[in-house]
């Protein structure tokens, strides 16, 4: 089994892009820049409080970043986490590929 050395904040990457609310504020932070929570609330037909836990899951991640001014909160999304995601997928893939390659193998030498 292949340990991963980042493990919690792996798992801390994962649920919060596990939940389709969070996905899409992620996507559509990325899209549109940053935005006021109180009109990310709206957008989704959310109560601030709702909208409000969904970004702390995301700021637990580190996927998005808070700016107050004044009594205004901005959030941004902030990608740079996502390179661990990117980093265990890469792992899983060169664990299949050598899979397949050793599958590829043998299936060639039964055709010798």
């Amino acid at each position: 089994m292949v340990e991963f050395s980042d493990d919690e904040n792996l798992s801390r990457l994962l649920k919060a892009v596990s939940d389709g609310t969070r996905r899409a504020l992620l996507t559509q932070l990325c899209q549109q820049g940053a935005s006021r929570v109180t009109d990310l609330a709206n957008y989704y037909d959310m109560s601030l409080n709702a909208i409000s836990k969904h970004i702390k899951v995301l700021e637990g991640a580190g996927l998005v970043t808070r700016n107050t001014r004044g009594r205004t909160h901005w959030i941004e999304a902030d990608l740079a986490r996502i390179a661990l995601l990117e980093s265990w997928l890469d792992s899983l893939k060169s664990i299949w590929a050598l899979r397949l390659e050793k599958l590829d193998e043998i299936l060639n030498d039964g055709d010798k």
